[in-house]
């Protein structure tokens, strides 16, 4: 049997981070209408190919003079790095709904290995509306997916300091994916 292909539904995709600010809270922001694929072979389901993409000019925090220094030099510098992409290519069942998905991240130019820890949240056929027509029904799929990295390893590095050893921003940056995927036929 080929592959499947699922592609990402944008306005239901989304990616978040955490990190932590002036060493008592953390600061969350939002990547909004994640773009992206998923082939698998039903029948090998771990020969699976996903890629995802996020415009790093659409990140949102809540804030608007924080958002612009995110996407600034300092941290994300959209300017020169418009998007932020995810490909993995190895998914290793840890039981019926969890999995490790290995795969590369890449920031500002530089990609790295992650392992993104994955829980599959099932498949369901919905309708489907389009112009204002139902075009369903079509099966969707949902995951959520978590990971954890060094913003450092890729170059978003600005920070100041604070008494007693802090920081402004802590290094430890905690992301999660939340996918709702549509099954396109070929």
């Amino acid at each position: 049997m080929s592959k499947q292909r699922w592609v990402f539904e944008p306005g239901h995709t989304d990616a978040q981070f955490s990190v932590r600010h002036m060493m008592i809270t953390n600061v969350r922001g939002h990547f909004k209408n994640v773009e992206g694929f998923i082939e698998i072979d039903p029948d090998n389901p771990t020969d699976v190919t996903v890629e995802a993409t996020m415009k790093t000019a659409e990140l949102w925090s809540g804030d608007t003079y924080r958002d612009d220094h995110l996407r600034n030099a300092d941290f994300f510098d959209v300017e020169n790095h418009p998007e932020i992409t995810f490909k993995g290519s190895q998914a290793i069942y840890e039981g019926q709904n969890d999995l490790t998905l290995s795969g590369e991240l890449t920031i500002k130019g530089i990609t790295k290995p992650v392992i993104l820890e994955v829980q599959d949240l099932g498949r369901w056929d919905t309708p489907f509306w389009e112009d204002g027509e139902d075009k369903g029904p079509i099966t969707r799929a949902g995951f959520t997916a978590t990971t954890c990295i060094n913003r450092q390893d890729f170059d978003v590095s600005w920070n100041g300091a604070l008494d007693k050893g802090g920081v402004v921003v802590g290094d430890k940056v905690d992301i999660t994916i939340d996918v709702e995927a549509l099954h396109t036929p070929t």
